[in-house]
């Protein structure tokens, strides 16, 4: 009897542990749990600590922290009718476990329903505006348009979209390409214009340098003929006064110089009487 009475009782401890085992369950604080009984929603657990269930019941466990979302890259055209590839991310959170596992089920799930719904959104907005507003303070308006289009449609999956964000847009290969052609054609054009307006400059400044210098050259010449005039005059005045005061002595001094000019010269041949005024000064002279 002992012998069956502690089996009934291993028994029975045994069943109760298998039972608190598949019985019982805990709820971390970063997380939020459904119950299901045969893959029927039967209520939430948002509460940490530790809850228990029917043993045929299982649970589902979904994050209650901030999740990422990275869509697939997508060529979009913008209103200007350029195209950009643009790489975006989100964030969002589940709000509403049984709404989630009915639609996308699994985390997984929502890159699939999700990730369309924001790049589709990404290329509404987009499109109605200039890669300049891209560029500038205008993205977050733009962003916040996105964000509130893909916040009506994520609700249905029971999930709250909290920021959308454009992580890089580029521009196709192609189209940089074209754009740095165009961009270097438009330096090259202003090049050739500022290189033409420097040189018509250039040949403005040397035909004034040059008139400027024809102006000043002719003044130039022009007091120098008035001071060679002026001095000429005062050289006469100069002579005379000189002659005026001794006019054998100047007759003198001057047929000394004209001797000097015309017989210093070894080559100098001159046929002239003896007796002409030339030689006044040297008859008689007694040579040393």
């Amino acid at each position: 009897m002992k012998g069956i009475t502690g089996f009934i009782v291993g028994a029975v401890i045994a069943v109760l542990a298998i039972v608190g085992y598949t019985s019982l369950f805990t709820v971390d604080e970063a997380e939020q749990v459904m119950v299901l009984q045969f893959g029927q929603y039967k209520r939430t657990v948002q509460e940490p600590g530790l809850n228990w269930k029917l043993p045929w019941q299982d649970v589902q466990r979904y994050e209650k922290r901030v999740l990422n979302l990275d869509p697939p890259e997508a060529r979009m055209i913008l209103a200007d009718q350029k195209p950009l590839l643009i790489d975006s991310f989100a964030r969002y959170r589940i709000t509403d476990p049984l709404e989630f596992f009915n639609s996308v089920r699994t985390e997984a799930g929502v890159v699939q329903r999700l990730g369309p719904i924001i790049n589709a959104s990404l290329r509404s907005s987009l499109g109605k505006v200039t890669l300049t507003s891209v560029l500038s303070a205008d993205r977050d308006a733009i962003i916040g348009e996105v964000l509130k289009a893909t916040n009506e449609q994520a609700q249905r999956f029971g999930i709250d979209v909290l920021d959308i964000r454009i992580r890089r847009a580029d521009l196709p290969v192609e189209t940089s390409q074209a754009v740095y052609q165009r961009m270097r054609t438009e330096r090259e054009r202003e090049a050739a214009e500022f290189r033409a307006q420097g040189f018509e400059q250039s040949e403005l400044i040397k035909s004034t340098a040059d008139r400027e210098a024809t102006v000043i050259m002719a003044e130039a010449t022009r007091e120098s003929e008035i001071l060679r005039g002026q001095g000429d005059a005062e050289k006469t005045r100069i002579l005379n006064d000189a002659y005026g005061q001794d006019a054998d002595f100047f007759k003198f001094f001057r047929t000394m110089q004209a001797y000097e000019q015309s017989l210093t010269n070894n080559k100098t041949y001159m046929v002239i009487s003896p007796e002409g005024d030339f030689f006044e000064f040297l008859r008689g002279a007694t040579p040393e």
